[in-house]
């Protein structure tokens, strides 16, 4: 068993145990503990800082939110000063006039490794913790503390639980923010130790090793960061051949961790001694797929088919690459090509029948569909995407063939209903809607889903809680806020109506969905220019 595995193991018997409230707990500074309790003068002396601050950048932002956010963050690091100890050493925020630097704490012995800290307030289920990919890049782990209460001015006393940690090299992030929740996360309990062992590992490869020679003179000309240091994976000499087969290996332990980024760098290595190697651009292609950057998987899968013009895999590989690009009839154009050289693989037709579909050839999907179910008459997906496609078309839907071989599928059900909504099946849709959040009583798609339901039927309130449900579930539910303003204008709750699109407007700002954003801005305008001219006539 490898430590990722052993730590996880860990991780999920920690889960069970906070639910039950039967933690670790250990007031010695120093020694780990799951539980740390912050009350008394340690929390007035975090409190006056964090007042000091608030003070300080109140020209840019309400006093409140910055002393709510910097005391939600030093609680947070209280907790891993407390635990680590003498191990590590703080940033000191009085010297840093704008903030830590995306590092919060770095090693004692070695400055380079940095340490950031990330602390939530919510229930274990729903709660989640993001990184930057300037965090990411900044520092070697991530460590998330939960806290129990809500942080206010007047909370006399504060529960912190050492949730877990990551290592940054198991995050995959280009650019952007990542966020995940505590089953993600390794059991903290194993913190100290991979400090440890990252130290010893990063001073023996700072003594550049021999396989360096192997490296292209751009990769070594400078110093190597700290990520490269603590991601790169030195050994001794080899000869061309053993080396190709370490680094595919290498590559190999990597990808099957979700390392994709790692991968890719060991498989670069392996196509430098055997540039002609067809599984090792299929296996490149597969990692840059995972990491969502599909031109360059079909580059990969394009440079496979060219050394083997029989190599299916790849041609279906690439398919979907383009598919994802919305290249939808070249991504045909492959899949047909993967089926003339193995008839025999269904899932070649089921994404052929996905891709044919996007284009409106339902009856060609259909088609796909069916002899996928003919190769593999288990095939539930396919069942239930030909539900859909005969739904479009007026024909009898396959859902039930679907849902009789797994009838706890809750995506069916939901699908089903999709295309029962379509069709203007309302009653239809909300029996599988309800059927789906039965199956999983979280589903916010689906009470989402059954909100427009009940909306299409005139059943307002019913609509109001369904979508209310969904931004309980997912509180960056843009549309669910969205889809209950446009109801509150419909029984004149216009002031709850405003509330809601804002909240969609805030969240649609995030994630960059410009037009939806300009839509709701709109009608957020109007809506104040009506308020404020009833006033004037009142």
């Amino acid at each position: 068993m490898d430590w990722i595995t052993l730590l996880r193991s860990l991780q999920s018997d920690f889960i069970k145990r906070l639910t039950s409230g039967c933690l670790l707990h250990c007031e010695t500074e120093g020694q780990y503990s799951e539980l740390t309790i912050i009350s008394g003068e340690r929390l007035r002396a975090l409190r006056e800082f964090c007042w000091l601050m608030a003070e300080k950048y109140k020209r840019v932002l309400p006093v409140r939110d910055v002393f709510i956010s910097y005391l939600k963050g030093k609680l947070g690091e209280e907790v891993v000063k407390e635990r680590l100890a003498d191990f590590i050493t703080e940033v000191d925020y009085e010297k840093r006039f704008g903030g830590d630097g995306n590092i919060d704490f770095t090693l004692t012995s070695d400055p380079s490794i940095g340490i950031e800290v990330k602390s939530r307030h919510g229930s274990i289920d729903r709660v989640r913790w993001s990184i930057s990919s300037e965090e990411v890049e900044k520092n070697a782990v991530v460590v998330c503390i939960l806290i129990q209460e809500d942080v206010s001015e007047a909370q006399s006393e504060y529960h912190l639980f050492l949730a877990g940690f990551l290592p940054t090299r198991m995050i995959k992030l280009k650019t952007g923010k990542i966020s995940f929740g505590i089953e993600q996360l390794l059991y903290g309990g194993g913190l100290w130790c991979y400090l440890e062992q990252l130290q010893s590992s990063i001073n023996s490869s700072r003594e550049q090793p021999p396989i360096y020679k192997y490296l292209p003179k751009q990769e070594i000309a400078s110093k190597p960061t700290i990520n490269q240091l603590s991601k790169s994976n030195f050994q001794p000499e080899y000869s061309d051949e053993n080396l190709n087969i370490l680094y595919v290996r290498l590559g190999d332990e990597c990808f099957e961790k979700g390392e994709y980024s790692n991968a890719i760098a060991n498989y670069n290595q392996a196509l430098q001694v055997k540039s002609s190697d067809v599984d090792l651009y299929y296996k490149r292609g597969l990692a840059h797929y995972q990491i969502g950057d599909y031109e360059a998987a079909i580059a990969d899968y394009s440079q496979a088919i060219q050394i083997n013009l029989h190599d299916a895999k790849s041609y279906n590989k690439r398919g979907l690459a383009l598919s994802q690009l919305g290249r939808l009839e070249e991504a045909i154009n492959d899949y047909t090509q993967a089926i003339r050289i193995n008839p025999n693989v269904a899932v070649a037709y089921k994404n052929r029948a996905e891709a044919r579909s996007h284009v409106g050839d339902n009856q060609g999907a259909i088609e796909d569909y069916t002899q996928a179910i003919k190769i593999n008459p288990h095939y539930a997906d396919a069942y239930k995407n030909r539900g859909i496609a005969r739904y479009l078309l007026g024909s009898q839907p396959g859902f039930p063939q679907a849902i009789k071989i797994n009838p706890k599928d809750a995506i069916a059900y939901k699908k089903r209903g999709n295309a029962r909504s379509d069709l203007g099946d309302f009653e239809g849709a909300i029996e599988d809607y309800t059927q789906a959040i039965q199956i999983n009583p979280n589903y916010a798609d689906a009470y989402y889903n059954r909100g427009n339901a009940r909306s299409d039927l005139g059943d307002f309130e019913g609509a109001i809680e369904d979508y209310t449900q969904a931004i309980q579930i997912n509180s960056n539910y843009a549309d669910a806020y969205y889809n209950r303003g446009n109801i509150r204008l419909e029984i004149a709750d216009k002031q709850g109506a405003i509330e809601d699109f804002q909240k969609a407007a805030d969240i649609y700002r995030q994630e960059g969905k410009l037009e939806a954003l300009k839509d709701t801005r709109e009608i957020i305008l109007d809506l104040e220019i009506e308020e404020s001219l009833d006033i004037l006539k009142f």
